[in-house]
This record gives structure tokens, C-alpha cells and sequence, in this order.
């Protein structure tokens, strides 16, 4: 993977997180890769879930298949930007 592009789904990965779930642009500057998502973010629950899925793959262009969407891709935010960095970049 190169860098510069896993930055850039990183910073995707947060703006859909920002903009579905309607969150401060300084809360969402702060998550780092152990930051909790589902189930310590009282904004995603499970509808924001398809929501931010949906935008994802709008804005990265890739398909995530309901079998790939689990309990740990939305643990983190690290968790998410691997997964979509792993769809994105392959």
C-alpha cells in the first residue's frame, strides 16, 4: 500500500464519519486508530451504520458486502480505516 493513498482513505474514512454522523470537525480530528466507534459513539447506531457504509462506498468507490460488515470493522477507527483502505487499495 502506498502511504500518501492510505492517508487519503484514513481522511475519507473520517470526513463520512464527520458528515453522516453530523460530528464537530475537532471530535473527529481527534480519533486515532484506537478511538471506539459502534457502542461508545451514541450518534452511530445501527442506522448511522448503513449510512456511513453507503457514503464509504460512494466516496471511495468500492462495495462492501453485507457478510463483510462484523462487530470488529466498526470497533475503531482503526479498524474501519483498515477495512476500507484494504477495499480501496487492492
Amino acid at each position: 500500500m502506498l502511504p500518501e493513498r492510505t492517508v487519503e482513505v484514513e481522511n475519507t474514512v473520517r470526513a463520512v464519519l464527520r458528515d453522516v454522523l453530523g460530528l464537530a470537525p475537532a471530535r473527529a480530528a481527534a480519533f486515532d486508530a484506537a478511538t471506539p466507534l459502534f457502542g461508545a459513539l451514541p450518534e452511530l447506531d445501527s442506522l448511522a451504520v448503513a449510512g456511513v457504509l453507503t457514503e464509504l462506498e460512494d466516496r471511495l468507490g468500492i462495495l462492501i458486502e453485507d457478510d463483510e460488515v462484523d462487530g470488529e470493522m466498526l470497533e475503531t477507527f482503526g479498524a474501519l480505516t483498515h477495512f476500507a483502505a484494504a477495499k480501496a487499495l487492492k
